[in-house]
């Protein structure tokens, strides 16, 4: 049995020997701090390992000169897309506008092509995007600008609503939801990830196992004067101290006796492998798709993984596997059909 995950992170070092030792990865997605660009360099070079991605999370009215240091960051470690979470707040509390996020894309897009480094916009809790309802909004204001939009698409931060009228009900979307207005299940016709794959703009596929209406993480007991990265100083979901993380993560092997704290189901999981094998397929038979990157999304948050005692590297290698393994399946399948994708 592992230790806890931690909030505590390992080195630098230590985070890409893991990444290189698991064998099914061919990049380390991560954005450098001041001062650690020499070390990212260094441990490229040792571990075959480019880095090609980068996040940060910004709120807007405090973050607006934080973006050109990043972008420059993410430059000079060679990545080429950054990832950008918005809050849904700006610094002040006020709900930002899809104006005000289309705007922030542009100047992202501005400040970033310049460097080799293109930004897009995360699907995310606590941001503007966990109304789902505001993606094509935000995409067509972007579009009309004559820039292209690209999404990051994080589908976890739907499927873990399935079911779940509270989590619904936070974002606005849950009458939506009820009268058939919005398809949350990947596995149906008309889903959000159809719609946001006929646009086009799926640049970026991050993959998290969850389950629909999965359980909290109760092994996580929130202490909101402890700052948490991703959790901003204004939220839409009411953190109240004692309360356990939300369940946005769900243990993609099943886990040892201890190492979890719910009962295990693989059929909890058929939204996620869903959701991967359309995005793919689609890949697979769509000439022009733009899908550049896949990344695994496993990580150490109150809201994920934290105090769970299965090894996260382990279990982000084995959605790594999955990924690659659908890969050929659908590659092959296009390829035998004729089909000519990306």
């Amino acid at each position: 049995m592992q230790a806890p995950v931690s909030l505590a992170e390992a080195s630098v070092e230590e985070q890409f020997r893991l990444v290189s030792e698991a064998g099914v990865f061919d990049s380390f997605d991560r954005l450098p701090m001041e001062g650690q660009v020499d070390t990212y360099i260094r441990c490229i070079e040792r571990y075959s390992l480019p880095v090609r991605t980068a996040s940060w999370f910004y709120a807007l009215e405090r973050d607006e000169a934080l973006l050109s240091q990043k972008l420059r960051l993410a430059g000079e470690v060679g990545a080429s897309l950054h990832n950008i979470m918005v809050h849904w707040h700006d610094a002040s509390g006020r709900p930002v506008s899809d104006e005000e996020v289309a705007g922030f894309y542009l100047r992202a897009y501005d400040l970033g092509m310049p460097r080799g480094v293109e930004p897009t916009l995360e699907l995310h809790v606590n941001m503007w995007s966990e109304d789902p309802r505001r993606v094509a909004p935000v995409a067509e204001a972007v579009r009309r600008r004559g820039v292209p939009f690209n999404f990051t698409l994080d589908y976890s931060h739907v499927i873990f609503k399935m079911g779940n009228v509270e989590e619904q009900r936070i974002c606005g979307i849950d009458q939506d939801v009820a009268a058939g207005r919005i398809e949350l299940d990947p596995r149906k016709p008309g889903s959000l990830v159809d719609q946001w794959l006929d646009m086009g703009i799926v640049r970026w596929m991050q993959v998290r196992s969850v389950a629909p209406n999965g359980p909290r993480n109760v092994w996580s007991i929130l202490d909101p004067t402890q700052p948490v990265a991703a959790v901003p100083t204004h939220s839409i979901f009411d953190y109240r101290a004692g309360e356990p993380g939300r369940g946005i993560l769900y243990p993609f092997e099943k886990p040892a006796p201890g190492e979890w704290h719910s009962d295990w189901n693989d059929s909890a999981l058929d939204c996620t492998r869903a959701m991967v094998r359309k995005v793919l397929a689609h890949h697979a038979c769509t000439p022009g798709s733009r899908l550049a990157a896949i990344t695994t999304e496993m990580i150490n948050l109150p809201d994920y993984a934290h105090n769970a005692r299965f090894s996260l590297i382990g279990q982000n290698a084995a959605i790594a596997r999955h990924v690659r393994a659908v890969w050929a399946e659908e590659a092959g399948a296009a390829q035998g059909a004729g089909l000519k994708g990306a």
